[in-house]
Formats: structure tokens, sequence, C-alpha cells
């Protein structure tokens, strides 16, 4: 039993995570909580459905498209939120924006594809791996081992790259950066370009693992949102490790409560930091 909640918590926090890095990066620039974001994790995972099973594309050829149509998504939102930037809305106004948003993507989807549950499954099911007493799919190893990658890949681009330290510089100070010649909106809108790629690939891990139903968007981005707050909402490497954190706590939450309080637990964790940790672990105190 531990080393199955140990598997399910690990798989939990990858998905997590993946929801959250994108989150958390365009807080850490944009300041303002995108509730949007888990629309677009959810949009992709529909629009791999969509090319793979409804148009039946090839399944690669499929991701292909469904990263691109996000990548414009993304794009599409931020120059949609610069129009309340540029009126000087707040980050309360430009967090309401994004609610709707959120409800308008998926309004859309419910709208396009109905309410019923879809499966995306171009593949025959396969047989779990055995480790140490707990059960694994191969799809789920390929899901933590792309979830890793990933955020090496991240690491090493904001580390590295003259783009990535100038998205690091305008999230250390805005005005800075403007003033030795970076442009802010032009690194939100790079911003929102990673911040939705990394959600398509979210959305489409997601697709394969689980089934796919319009409300996803929403359950995804609270799991995010809690995730970044834990590990500190404005880092991206918090965020990754609270996301882990999160999905360890309601694996193993559940072995002593009932599934349905998964949620509850998550929750939980959420008001605590809210309440006496507001900075997250790796967060900054201001």
């Amino acid at each position: 039993m531990f080393t199955q909640l140990l598997i399910n918590g690990l798989i939990a926090g990858s998905i997590y995570a993946l929801v959250a890095s994108g989150f958390s990066l365009i807080y850490s620039t944009s300041k303002f909580v995108n509730f949007a974001h888990g629309a677009v994790v959810a949009f992709s995972a529909y629009l791999l459905f969509l090319f793979s099973m409804i148009i039946g594309w090839n399944f690669w050829v499929s991701i292909i498209f469904t990263l691109i149509v996000s990548m414009i998504i993304g794009y599409g939102l931020h120059k949609f939120y610069s129009l309340f930037r540029a009126r000087k809305s707040s980050s309360v106004i430009l967090l309401i924006v994004s609610f709707g948003v959120l409800v308008f993507l998926e309004s859309l989807i419910l709208m396009i594809y109905g309410a019923e549950i879809k499966t995306v499954n171009p593949f025959p099911v396969q047989k779990g791996i055995s480790i140490f007493g707990g059960i694994i799919t191969p799809l789920q190893i390929t899901l933590v081992l792309v979830a890793i990658l990933l955020f090496v890949a991240l690491f090493l681009f904001m580390k590295h790259t003259k783009t990535g330290k100038a998205i690091r510089a305008v999230s250390d100070s805005k005005e800075v950066s403007e003033i030795i010649g970076i442009s802010a909106e032009r690194i939100y809108g790079i911003v929102f370009i990673i911040a939705s790629l990394i959600g398509a690939i979210a959305g489409i891990l997601i697709g394969l693992e689980q089934n796919l139903e319009p409300t996803m968007g929403s359950q995804l981005i609270i799991k995010g949102f809690t995730g970044a707050v834990i590990g500190g909402i404005g880092s991206v490497p918090g965020a990754i490790a609270g996301s882990a954190i999160l999905g360890f706590a309601e694996n193993f939450g559940i072995w002593y409560l009932p599934s349905g309080y998964k949620d509850a637990i998550a929750f939980v964790l959420l008001f605590i930091f809210l309440l006496f940790m507001p900075q997250g672990l790796f967060g900054r105190k201001k």
C-alpha cells in the first residue's frame, strides 16, 4: 500500500507541477493570478481528442498541432490582457478577467464537445509494471519522465539563455528592465507562449492518462494554484516542489480518510499556507 500511494503521489504531483509551473511563470512576470491557464490545459486535451480521435490524424501530428494551437491561444490571451494593462487595470481586475476567460473557455468546450466524458486512447491498453508491490503503467512512467525532462529544460532555458535572463529580469523589476532596454510587453508574450506550451504538454499527458470533462480546467487550476502557493507563488521551482508535496499529501491522506476527502486535503493545505505562510516555502516575504 505504501509503495502504491508513493507512486500515485508522484504521478499526481507531476501533473500538478506541470500546471503550477506555467501558472507561476505567468504570475512571476505579469504579477496577476491567471486562472485561465487551467482552461488552456483543458482546451489542449480536447484539441488532442479532436485531432486524433474525431478527425483521425496521426497521433504525433495531432500532438504537434495541439502544441501549435495552444501556443497561439496563449499569445491571444496575452494580447487580450494587454488591452486591460494599457488602461492601467489593477491585478485584481486582471484576476477577475482571467476567471471570466476560464468560464468562457469551459463553456466553449461544453458547447462544442458536450457534457459527456471523453477518452483519448490511441494506444492499446498496456499491462502495469510491478515495483516493490506497487503498480505503474508505461504511460504513467512516460508522464513522470516527460515532466522531469521539461522541468530540467525550463531550468536550463531560464538560467542560460538570453530570453530566460530577460524573463528573470522582468520578474525582478519591470521598471528597471525597461530602463536597460527590455520590453516588458514582449516578455509577457513570450512567457504566455511558454506557459501555454507547458500547459499543452500537461493537457496531452492528462488526456492520455485520465478521462476528459469540460470542467477539468477548474479542477486543475485549483490544484496548480495550491501547489504554487505551497512552494511560493512567484517561484517556478517552488511551484514544482509545492505540487509534489500536494500530490503526496493527497494520496497518503486517503490512507486514513475516504478517497472523497482528497480535494478537501488540498483546500486545507491551501488555507494553512495562506494563513500562516503566504509567501510559501521558497517565496520571499514582502
